[in-house]
């Protein structure tokens, strides 16, 4: 029997969800003076307006429920569950007041995919979205990718051993650096960094692509913050192929391997040490799983006959696998054409690489790489003791930052979580297929995209999809990017009040 929560535990929940919300409330602050300086009017009052309930509320929050008594485990976990689900609340009020939403329903969903770095919209007339509304809607990309949680409390809540739960509720794994404020530093020094590097190169890709300089810097922003966080929004309603660019292209390439790699290899790079990315288990995992799904993509898309020279198949394919299997969601074509033009093999491959996912602790999803190869050496551990003499030790061992000895219970771990994702992309398959509109073979497609937080899509998800189908696909965005624990958490809490002993 769980103990039923006090008004204390309701308390310090309270006081960290309102810092959550002022730092949100700031985060439009810069789309807001963009608005006002290009004369975006009902952008900067949408802006205004959210940024205001967000700053206002989360300091009359703060105000009255202030507490120094210590974030425990629980309350550290219920913080990060419902802050991924009221955080896209608020961000949605100036979605919804842009006028491009039918209602606030499809408003949250797209603010809950930003944040998630899912990039599934169903936001209606996006070529016409004015600019201020459109980095806004990136900038989600960019919060969520860091991990608005921990961000915003390290820097408005003094940090330290305090947010530990936080960072791990979150879906990281392991700490960088000492404390979770350097942590949290480092994470932002590197995107920073990137921002720079990366929004120059699309900024130079675009004007060679016949973009004006000014567009091309919007344009080159937008684009950075979406691949780097493997988020997928596109400042355009056909994403990647409004470009016609290969150099684009091969730059978002780039960002998107970089945003899909752990902040903790990262810091083994920044410190110098390359070996570690021939050693890591998840660069090695990630590699061979890349591999196979492109070329099973090239397989199945030279079968299909979609493309008859060799340079459009490798840049459509590698670009598309890439995008997928980074859960970035940048697409290069239509979505209708992965139902009509590409076979069945391709289409395969691509919702195997999503399914998979990045590294843990990076902006990517999916079921992660070290996952998948500790499972792997599990299994291939559990074989070696029945072939082996039952007196025989079996011992393996891995590379993640240092070498380390498998335990059963990691390898346990691993296997529970690969099940866990399993079963979310069937059950959301099996949601879709419950309107008779399309086959298992698409709605898998999109549930995988939703868990993964991908993005691609075959078409389901749009402004005239079932209500029930969509709040599968938000649940299964907010249950993909927290990886599960702390909505656990969050539904033990519940029980804990409704049925819990004082």
């Amino acid at each position: 029997m769980f103990l039923r929560p006090d008004r204390t535990d309701f308390q310090v929940i309270a006081f960290y969800l309102g810092k959550v919300m002022f730092g949100l409330g700031l985060m439009m602050l810069l789309p807001a003076i963009i608005a006002m300086l290009v004369g975006e009017w009902n952008a900067l009052t949408a802006l205004v307006i959210g940024g205001s309930i967000g700053v206002i509320g989360g300091r009359l929050s703060e105000i009255k429920f202030r507490t120094r008594r210590p974030l425990s485990w629980s309350h550290g976990m219920v913080t990060v569950a419902l802050s991924w689900l009221l955080g896209p609340v608020l961000l949605a009020v100036p979605f919804f007041l842009s006028g491009h939403f039918s209602d606030f329903l499809d408003a949250y969903f797209d603010a809950m995919s930003g944040l998630t770095t899912s990039g599934l919209s169903v936001l209606q007339d996006l070529d016409h979205l004015p600019r201020s509304m459109n980095l806004f809607r990136h900038l989600t990309h960019f919060a969520g990718g860091q991990g608005i949680v921990i961000v915003v409390l390290t820097l408005f809540a003094g940090g330290g051993a305090q947010v530990g739960t936080l960072y791990v509720g979150e879906g990281r794994d392991e700490r960088i650096m000492p404390n979770i404020v350097r942590t949290a530093r480092f994470i932002y020094t590197v995107a920073l960094v990137y921002l720079l590097a990366g929004t120059f190169s699309l900024w130079l890709a675009g004007v060679v692509a016949g973009l004006q300089p000014g567009s091309s810097l919007f344009h080159a922003v937008n684009l950075f913050m979406a691949g780097f966080d493997t988020g997928g929004f596109a400042p355009q309603s056909t994403s990647i192929a409004y470009y016609h660019s290969a150099t684009v292209e091969l730059v978002l390439v780039v960002l998107m391997f970089a945003g899909t790699l752990s902040f903790a290899l990262h810091y083994q790079l920044w410190r110098g040490d390359r070996r570690e990315l021939f050693r890591n288990i998840e660069t090695r995992t990630l590699t061979l799983t890349l591999t196979a799904m492109t070329l099973l993509a090239f397989v199945g898309l030279g079968r299909s006959g979609t493309f008859t020279d060799a340079v459009p198949l490798f840049r459509k394919g590698f670009f598309t696998v890439v995008s997928a299997h980074t859960g970035t969601g940048f697409g290069v074509n239509a979505p209708a054409l992965f139902v009509t033009d590409w076979g069945i093999l391709a289409p395969a491959a691509v919702v195997g690489a999503m399914a998979l996912g990045g590294m843990a602790s990076s902006t990517a999803g999916g079921i992660k790489a070290i996952r998948v190869g500790l499972a792997w050496k599990g299994l291939i551990k559990d074989v070696r003791r029945v072939l082996l003499p039952e007196s025989a030790l079996v011992v393996s061992t891995y590379h993640s930052t240092r070498r380390r000895i498998l335990d059963d219970a990691t390898a346990k771990a691993a296997m529970t979580l690969l099940l866990l994702y399993v079963l979310t992309y069937l059950g959301g398959a099996m949601v879709g297929m419950f309107y008779g509109t399309w086959d298992i073979t698409e709605t898998m497609f999109e549930s995988v995209s939703a868990t993964a937080n991908v993005g691609l899509s075959v078409g389901i998800t749009d402004a005239s999809m079932p209500m029930v189908l969509q709040l599968t696909y938000i649940t299964q965005m907010w249950l993909g990017r927290l990886e599960f624990m702390a909505v656990f958490a969050l539904i033990g809490y519940v029980v804990a009040i409704v049925r819990g002993r004082t």
